[in-house]
Parts: structure tokens; C-alpha cells; sequence
């Protein structure tokens, strides 16, 4: 099947390395000016407007916003599951809305997609429920039990070939959704709120698991969510939606150090930790005479700013740091003698390596 990732599990070391890299080539999705209308009794909703981004082969790409901003409707255009109303989609270049029946299901093989809710069959065994796309596609019987085989290897399911889905636990249910999902090897991989009916620590472990899975076979991941611990975890680069548009959209870890919008604003409050309201209320008001100051100080770079180095006399109050593709984001809040100027320590911070949040 040309364009499709092959998954190198065989090989081993720099072999393996070269193979996922060589087909880094395909996988990619653009959007140009999309936008997607429904129309019902009720009337008209625009679910996205002006949509124009790219997404690159390879990469985990996260799509996050409240619920109605357009997710899924966004997800479901790159396998055509949602017909744009207007603009284009397009798969390594491709614009897939020309894409007669056979066309489509050609498209669809190189896709793989995984669903909040499993959708797995409960009459049919681990083994039947991943084979499913393979006797659909008319694989024969001897290759298509070594790619589920192969595939059941990777997702962390040996020995449960044979088990039912009701005898499974939510997490291993979902290794199965995503071992059917890679089993035509796919070069795209679309995630659908995969973690959202999980609990926190089996939605690490899955999360865990795609992140291996991009590594190791290089093929694209795209998910959405409405949780940022999910994009902070996971993603390359994230894009808010807000009422079906494009409320910003960059690197995991510059929009979780600056967000920009007040729909990422809102989104990232639950993962800040709150100041208690006597400290809250001093950050803004002026010190008395005689009094510490609070300083709020939001960072980003190699590693938090040193206080000893950074200025005399600085006492901690409270710190929130989370490691964030190679970089330390989070905020200082700190007691500073009167007269301190929050913009001077902002600016030293900056020389010392760690870009402030607020500059």
C-alpha cells in the first residue's frame, strides 16, 4: 500500500530508526479555509470558520477547546467521516474531497482512528476485534495473524488474544481500540477523547503508550481533548478552538508559558495552582511601607530561576514547575524587599537564560 508506514518491529537499532524516519514523509494535513455548517430545523450552526493550519508528518498534534469549539468536527475532516462546507482538506498534498469510493477507502486505510468509548465488539475476541479491518480489507488469513500478532505485541496485550472485551479493564479495552487502529498500518493516526473515559493513571499509561508508538513507528498523531494535562503530556504543538475558529495555535510549551487567548487562559486554570486570597490580594496592591512585596515571576527555559542569583533578599513562597518538551514552565511567586521592580527581575531572569512569561 504505497505512502503507509510499515511497522518496523522486526528490526532492531539504527534499521528501525531509519525505517520509521523514511516514511516521516507522508502523514501530513493541511487545512486551507475550512469551514463546516449544519443545518437542522433549528437553523444553521457554523461549526468552523477560516480554519488554515498544518500539520507535519510525524509530529503529535493536539486540538483542544471547550465543548462546542469545533473539535471533532475538525478531527473527523481529515478522514472525510465530516464533508467540509467550504475550503480544503489535504493528505500528503492531496485534496481528499475529490476522492471517489474506492479513493475514500484507500484513505481511510492509511488513517487509523481510536474512540473515546473503545467501540469494540463484544461477541468478538481481542484477536477477532483487531483482525476486523484486516478481513474487511481481504488480507489473507496467514499475514493478517502476524500483523495482529505484531501489533498486540506493541500495544502490551500478549496473551489476552483469546479474551473477550467484557473480561477487560478500560485501559486494556483501549490498547485493543488502538491495536485495530495500527493493524493496516496507517501513517496517521486520529485519537478521538481516546483518555476521556479513563482514570488519571491509565490515561497516563495510554498516553505513555501513543508517544512510544509515534517514536518507534513515526507516523502522525493527532488528538483532541478538552483536558491540558493530556496536551501538556503528550503534544508536539497544540491549537485552541474557540467557537469554531482559531484561537492560537504553537509549541506545548510557549502557549503554556504565554497563552494568549482567554479561551487557553481558562483552560489552563485548573493546572494552576491558586494563591491563598491575603497573597492573591497583595500581588496587585502596593506594599505599605516596611512590608515585603509579592512578586509574581512566570518563566520558561532550561531549568527555574536560581533566587540566590537572581536577586538578594527574594524569599519563596510558592513554586509551580512542570518539565514541558525540554523546557521548565511555571511561575514563582516570591517575597521581595520594597521598591523591588517586577519588570528588573523579569529582565534578569531573561539574561540568565529563562525567557519570562510576561514579556
Amino acid at each position: 500500500m504505497t505512502g503507509a508506514a510499515v511497522i518496523p518491529l522486526p528490526q532492531a537499532g539504527a534499521q528501525a530508526a531509519s525505517a520509521a524516519q523514511a516514511h516521516r514523509i507522508a502523514g501530513s494535513v493541511q487545512f486551507q479555509g475550512l469551514g463546516k455548517t449544519y443545518t437542522s430545523s433549528a437553523g444553521e450552526v457554523q461549526a468552523l470558520q477560516d480554519i488554515d493550519l498544518e500539520i507535519q508528518p510525524g509530529e503529535i498534534f493536539g486540538i483542544i477547546g471547550r465543548s462546542g469549539a469545533g473539535k471533532s468536527s475538525l478531527l473527523r475532516s481529515i478522514n472525510r467521516l465530516e464533508q467540509p462546507t467550504e475550503g480544503r482538506v489535504l493528505v500528503d498534498g492531496e485534496d481528499i474531497a475529490g476522492l471517489g469510493e474506492a479513493g475514500l477507502i484507500r484513505l481511510r486505510r492509511r488513517i487509523g482512528m481510536i474512540f473515546q468509548h473503545f467501540n469494540l465488539l463484544s461477541a468478538k475476541t481481542v484477536r477477532e476485534n483487531v483482525a476486523l479491518p484486516l478481513r474487511i480489507a481481504g488480507v489473507q488469513q496467514a499475514e493478517a495473524a502476524a500483523r495482529v500478532a505484531e501489533v498486540l505485541r506493541l500495544v502490551g496485550l500478549e496473551g489476552k488474544e483469546d479474551t473477550y472485551p467484557s473480561r477487560l479493564s478500560g485501559g486494556q479495552k483501549q490498547r485493543v481500540g488502538i491495536a485495530r487502529a495500527l493493524v493496516m498500518r496507517p501513517e496517521i493516526l486520529l485519537c478521538d477523547e481516546a483518555t476521556s473515559a479513563l482514570d488519571p493513571e491509565t490515561t497516563l499509561s495510554i498516553l505513555r503508550l501513543l508517544r512510544d508508538i509515534n517514536r518507534r513507528l513515526g507516523l502522525t498523531v493527532v488528538l483532541i481533548t478538552h483536558e491540558m494535562s493530556v496536551i501538556r503530556e503528550i503534544c508536539h504543538r497544540v491549537v485552541v478552538l474557540e467557537r469554531g475558529r482559531v484561537a492560537e495555535m504553537g509549541p506545548v510549551w510557549q502557549v503554556f508559558t504565554r497563552p494568549q487567548h482567554a479561551a487557553t487562559q481558562a483552560l489552563l486554570a485548573p493546572l494552576t495552582r491558586a494563591l491563598p486570597e491575603d497573597l492573591s490580594a497583595r500581588l496587585h496592591d502596593r506594599a505599605e511601607p516596611g512590608d515585603l512585596q509579592v512578586i509574581e515571576l512566570p518563566f520558561a527555559g532550561e531549568a527555574a530561576p536560581d533566587l540566590a542569583v537572581l536577586a538578594p533578599g527574594l524569599r519563596l513562597v510558592q513554586a509551580q514547575v512542570d518539565p514541558i518538551q525540554g523546557h521548565a514552565v511555571g511561575r514563582l511567586v516570591v517575597l521581595a524587599p520594597q521598591g523591588f521592580d517586577p519588570a528588573t527581575l523579569s529582565a534578569k531572569a531573561r539574561r540568565l537564560g529563562h525567557v519570562a512569561a510576561n514579556d
